[in-house]
């Protein structure tokens, strides 16, 4: 007995000692745990991707996040609604304007929508550290990066497909050629798939690099315009002919992502842009693109891998 009694004092849990106070009380409210299936790493990618899409025109969010999205996208409709009734009224032997013309016409456009929503989709999850949350199990930072990719490309093609689409449509009201109107339409839309992978692939990393919004806004524009006039001001002092462009003025479109996207489409479909290049321009044309995609997307995850490691 004399052996017994430490042993009995000392099983006595804290909150039964006399003398003290109890921790804490734990009741059950009737919470049920979840034994329904669990739909893994994809249903939880598509629903990021659905998520951001939302978000990259402000749906789910604030009145004051829903303004810039809903207004760019107004300015790329309503000049196409204009154009569609005027040549429809007026009854024009041919369209006035090709969807892949108009998409590269209105290229400012589409480049304060990308400066706007990019941070919005990869610099908030940094800037409020959530990007933690995400990066638990199950989700990998690879499903992460290409969740946020994709909501992004899908953005930017419901910005340039929505115009098309009616250009298309007041094409065929105004009962032009089927078939020629099917072919630029199919271009545009080419045209559209090939300049959102590349805008997101680079717009994507800049946010990425960054979690103050004010920034990748300024960086996102500045490479933009700063190729793009670049490229305008090369080509120019290269192409000393009137009406010929040069070897290196053909090249020199290699430095923006308008230009380089607009010679690779012509040269896939054999014209639209503002010229055709030959097959060894274009398969370098097409290498640079590739890999600048490439880049862009590994830099992407190479930025989440970091965060991730914290």
């Amino acid at each position: 007995m004399f052996d017994q009694q430490p042993i009995q004092q000392s099983s006595q849990q804290p909150d039964q000692q006399p003398g003290r106070q109890r921790a804490g009380v734990i009741h059950d409210i009737g919470y049920r745990h979840y034994d329904g299936p669990r739909l893994g790493r994809f249903a939880i990618w598509q629903a990021l991707v659905v998520s951001s899409l939302r978000h990259a025109y402000g749906l789910g969010r604030s009145g004051k996040s829903k303004v810039m999205p809903i207004l760019l996208l107004a300015v790329m409709v309503v000049p196409v609604a204009i154009i569609v009734g005027i040549e429809t009224a007026l009854k024009f032997d041919k369209p006035p304007l090709t969807q892949v013309e108009y998409i590269f016409f209105l290229q400012a456009v589409i480049a304060l929508y990308l400066a706007s929503q990019a941070p919005q989709l990869f610099s908030r999850d940094l800037r409020y550290r959530s990007i933690v949350l995400y990066l638990a199990r199950p989700p990998r930072r690879t499903d992460y990066a290409l969740a946020k990719l994709t909501s992004l490309v899908l953005a930017l093609m419901i910005l340039m497909g929505l115009p098309m689409v009616i250009l298309y449509a007041g094409a065929l009201l105004a009962k032009f050629d089927f078939t020629d109107m099917t072919k630029q339409f199919l271009s545009g839309m080419v045209a559209a798939l090939l300049l959102a992978i590349l805008l997101a692939a680079i717009g994507g990393l800049i946010a990425a690099t960054t979690p103050r919004r004010g920034f990748a806004v300024a960086a996102i524009i500045a490479v933009l315009i700063v190729s793009f006039t670049a490229v305008v001001t090369t080509t120019a002092i290269l192409g000393t002919e009137p009406g010929e462009v040069t070897t290196a003025a053909r090249y020199a479109n290699l430095g923006s992502p308008f230009t380089l996207v607009e010679v690779l489409q012509s040269f896939l479909l054999r014209g639209g842009g503002t010229f055709e290049p030959t097959t060894s321009q274009g398969l370098v044309f097409a290498a640079v693109y590739l890999a600048l995609v490439a880049v862009c997307v590994w830099g992407v995850n190479a930025r989440y891998a970091k965060v991730a490691r914290g």
